[in-house]
């Protein structure tokens, strides 16, 4: 079993680590990392590519860590480490051999880890964080702010602590990854959704 847990872990990672969003880009000759902001992730790809793409590769990331999650529960592996599965893709996605241990900032793998983990926790997340993008435009604060509504969630709803454990450290990770962007939106100069570079 410890043998097969590994095997998980290690396949979910590379599950994650697929960079949709760098081949799709590629496809149209475009090196994702060298046009916009350089990440390999969706929000990106909107801004490079335009809303078919974006799409595309959203669904794609969201599917990672649901996938991983789904796979480690086919094998019949105990809830903590099918969640730690669905840790793995978001890592995946984040640190991708196929980039150089680069990549995007894990929020559409993370939410659909959360997802698969526990809809209504996940699914609350989602439509915190989709809400406050569409108020403010600004796809950082709601990528943020529906992590910690995951934690708070977790925590208001007395999820296991293996779960609220998981989902403060996706959610710490997610904001660590937006610290960029935390400092921008600190400074007033945050690009909002839609809005051209300067």
């Amino acid at each position: 079993m410890i043998l097969i847990t590994s095997l998980a872990v290690l396949v979910s990672y590379l599950i994650g680590s697929i960079p949709a969003a760098a081949w799709v880009a590629r496809r149209r000759g475009v090196d994702i990392r060298k046009v916009g902001s350089g990440n390999s992730g969706a929000t990106n790809v909107l801004r490079s590519l335009g809303k078919g793409p974006a799409l595309l590769v959203a669904a794609f990331d969201i599917l990672k860590g649901a996938i991983a999650v789904g796979l480690a529960r086919a094998l019949g592996l105990d809830p903590a480490w099918t969640a730690l599965c669905g840790v793995a893709a978001v890592l995946g996605h984040n640190f991708s051999p196929f980039l150089g241990f680069r990549g995007g900032k894990g929020v559409a793998t993370s939410f659909g880890t959360m997802l698969a983990l526990d809809p209504v926790v996940g699914g609350g997340a989602f439509v915190v964080g989709v809400g406050c993008i569409w108020l403010t435009r600004f796809v950082s604060a709601g990528s943020i702010l529906g992590a910690l509504t995951a934690v708070t969630l977790a925590a208001a709803l007395a999820r296991p602590g293996w779960l609220l454990l998981i989902v403060a450290f996706l959610a710490a990770l997610l904001t660590w990854q937006h610290r960029d962007n935390i400092r921008r939106l600190q400074a007033g100069n945050e690009r909002r959704l839609g809005e051209k570079k300067n």
